[in-house]
């Protein structure tokens, strides 16, 4: 599974993971004040609610990634699910952002996109669309399936874990991760995320 250091052990209660970097470090493309009210009070929230969720229940005896698993596609534990999930795809997100970050891509990953997408710009240029066009609030991913570079999208909370996927990256296209700063500019946001914020050495370690 995809590896996202945590402030926690294995097993619940789940913690919020301190920030890879301060508030300010991903400025101009994504502000403090976007920062600050997106970690602090989105993904704090996803994290409260998942504890107060499994308090008391064998849920709380689970690893994140397997609560996830367990309620997906269960509409009795959907509640269960968007948090456990959203909390998980935030503490992924954040590593997949560095205020480092760009184009500079290592080298058995860089191969494995020539072969999948021909050039790290095609590569790029799709991850932009799917991210764009995701209707509504969600996430787009590059994953592995099987061997299989390849990208997708999911909805509100989704993540591809229940699908056996494995994630390189995201985006958050969410209102929250961007209109502070970019209103209804989605793309704008997308773009300069993937030209300037992308950690494509994150990327890589999850490919290994």
């Amino acid at each position: 599974m995809s590896s996202v250091p945590r402030s926690h052990t294995a097993h619940a209660p789940h913690g919020l993971p301190p920030l890879p970097y301060a508030n300010d470090a991903l400025e101009p493309v994504i502000s403090a004040e976007t920062l600050s009210f997106h970690y602090g009070k989105h993904h704090k929230g996803y994290v409260d609610t998942l504890n107060k969720l499994i308090e008391g229940t064998p849920f709380a005896e689970l690893s994140l990634e397997s609560l996830i698993v367990r309620t997906a596609g269960k509409p009795e534990q959907a509640t269960l699910f968007n948090n456990a999930a959203q909390t998980w795809n935030h503490n992924f997100y954040w590593q997949c952002l560095s205020p480092q970050g760009g184009n500079s891509v290592p080298a058995p990953l860089h191969e494995k996109i020539r072969a999948s997408f021909g050039t790290l710009a095609a590569l790029k240029e799709k991850f932009a669309q799917a991210a764009i066009e995701q209707f509504g609030s969600g996430w787009a991913w590059l994953v592995l399936d099987g061997s299989d570079l390849v990208l997708t999208k999911t909805g509100n909370g989704d993540d591809p874990l229940p699908k056996h996927l494995k994630p390189l990256l995201t985006i958050d296209v969410w209102e929250h991760a961007y209109y502070l700063d970019y209103q209804n500019r989605r793309a704008d946001h997308v773009r300069a995320v993937l030209d300037r914020l992308i950690n494509w050495q994150f990327a890589a370690e999850n490919f290994a």
